[in-house]
């Protein structure tokens, strides 16, 4: 084949699923911005995104959905001052649509005390609009409402567990609509916010220096799981030295306490922030995953 006509099927496919992917804000206007703000949005490194002011929600639909009509929230990690958009956010909505679930990657505000009032909520705040939004246009999207879960990673597994436990907390003009997922599945993620096992710099960037023990409680995943939180799949390794595996124990322990299904998954090796490709196993996270997906009619 002519090398010209190759390259120009090439650039149409990748073209085609540029096309296919539309972000939108997630706000008209951006809530509790101080007019002080000075931060603008900086791209640190390829592939990953900082300072973000205004929230996006980046929809991933695959061309066929999968009969259950599933769909999935997913929120990259990066300490609460950065986002990693590609490694946990793009790249993980591709592997969704392969399996025909439909995927929707949130760029969260940063929790910036010179931009917002209650900078602590703005992430929160972000996670329940986005999950909003999916849901209203669910007959739009194709979608099961009753269907959507939540993925995290790392501080965005934070974001998520606290999505998942946290309901109770409506920061958002949600009209009678559930903020609760339907499931949830945490990777490496940050739970606990005490200073024994917190990833201090998540802490100190989400909660600030000096977090009262009741605000301290208050963003503690473990400690806010009830009867009704969601069922988890939670995966991780057991050599991170990033954050520690106590924080996805102690929420797992918490699952089992108030019955809420669920998998926890260690493999010995792999550190922290492997997204998608635990390079030391052979195991993949991602397969059992789906076993557990499809074990509980969210996935057939």
């Amino acid at each position: 084949m002519n090398k010209k006509i190759c390259l120009f099927i090439i650039i149409s496919i990748f073209s085609f699923q540029v096309m296919a992917q539309k972000t939108v804000p997630l706000y008209p206007t951006v809530p509790n911005l101080k007019s002080t703000c000075d931060k603008k949005e900086r791209i640190p490194v390829t592939g990953e995104v900082a300072d973000v002011i205004e929230p996006t929600l980046t929809e991933f639909i695959p061309d066929k959905l999968n009969e259950t009509k599933a769909a999935v929230l997913i929120l990259p990690g990066g300490g609460y001052t950065h986002l990693a958009m590609e490694k946990e956010g793009f790249a993980v909505a591709r592997k969704f649509n392969e399996l025909g679930i439909a995927a929707f990657v949130l760029k969260y505000r940063m929790p910036l005390s010179s931009c917002f009032e209650n900078s602590s909520f703005a992430p929160l705040q972000d996670a329940q609009q986005a999950l909003l939004m999916i849901r209203q246009q669910a007959v739009h999207f194709g979608i099961d409402p009753n269907n959507v879960g939540v993925t995290g990673f790392s501080a965005g597994g934070h974001l998520a567990s606290t999505l998942l436990t946290h309901a109770d907390t409506s920061l958002v003009d949600n009209k009678g609509i559930s903020l609760l997922p339907s499931w949830g599945v945490l990777g490496y993620p940050v739970i606990d916010m005490s200073i024994t096992y917190s990833h201090r710099g998540s802490r100190d960037n989400l909660l600030g220096k000096n977090p009262s023990q009741e605000t301290i409680d208050y963003f503690s995943s473990q400690k806010r799981v009830t009867k009704t939180t969601p069922p988890c799949f939670i995966f991780l390794a057991q050599d991170d030295k990033v954050v520690k595996p106590i924080n996805s124990i102690e929420f797992y322990e918490a699952m089992i306490q108030n019955d809420v299904k669920g998998e926890l998954h260690i493999t010995e090796k792999g550190g922290h922030g492997f997204g998608l490709n635990n390079k030391t196993t052979k195991e993949d996270w991602f397969a059992t995953l789906t076993d557990w997906l499809q074990q509980n009619n969210w996935l057939k």
